[in-house]
């Protein structure tokens, strides 16, 4: 994944539900070149970082068996006009989850006031031959109150 974007983890319950912390700086790479005026954090950032954010989750609850890949989105809102300097609070929900696929719907706040929602995400599962890159990946954005996952 070349851009991550959860910067920490600070709450998370297997199977339900996974709030992180994302902050948008002027130095984000994705702004590099664009927007020279005034630059925004475009739409599609923030439903990326909702994405990303259900699917930690997903593989947190299903202990890194799988990779999910988003293969539909409906009912999806996201502010345009975000300049970067904030702090976004992620919140994810899992609805449903099986072997095969997980439902599930997200969230960011903003000083408290939605700026961008997804409302049904649905995500296959496929298996990986090595959890470990997974593993290590989430321990980096897992806070300090969350207890690290061991292979």
């Amino acid at each position: 994944m070349r851009f991550l974007f959860c910067d920490r983890i600070v709450k998370i319950t297997k199977g339900e539900f996974m709030e992180g912390i994302k902050v948008f700086s002027l130095s984000e790479e994705f702004l590099n070149g664009h927007f020279e005026k005034r630059p925004l954090v475009p739409g599609t950032i923030l439903i990326e970082t909702m994405a990303q954010s259900l699917g930690w989750l997903i593989n947190y609850s299903h202990d890194f068996q799988f990779m999910p890949i988003i293969t539909l989105l409906e009912d999806v809102e996201a502010s345009q006009t975000m300049a970067p300097g904030f702090e976004a609070r992620v919140q994810s929900r899992m609805l449903s989850t099986t072997s095969t696929d997980s439902l599930g719907q997200a969230e960011i706040h903003v000083d408290g006031e939605i700026i961008a929602r997804a409302d049904r995400m649905i995500y296959r599962h496929f298996p990986v031959s090595d959890p470990l890159p997974l593993i290590n990946q989430f321990n980096l954005i897992a806070g300090s109150g969350i207890a690290p996952v061991v292979a």
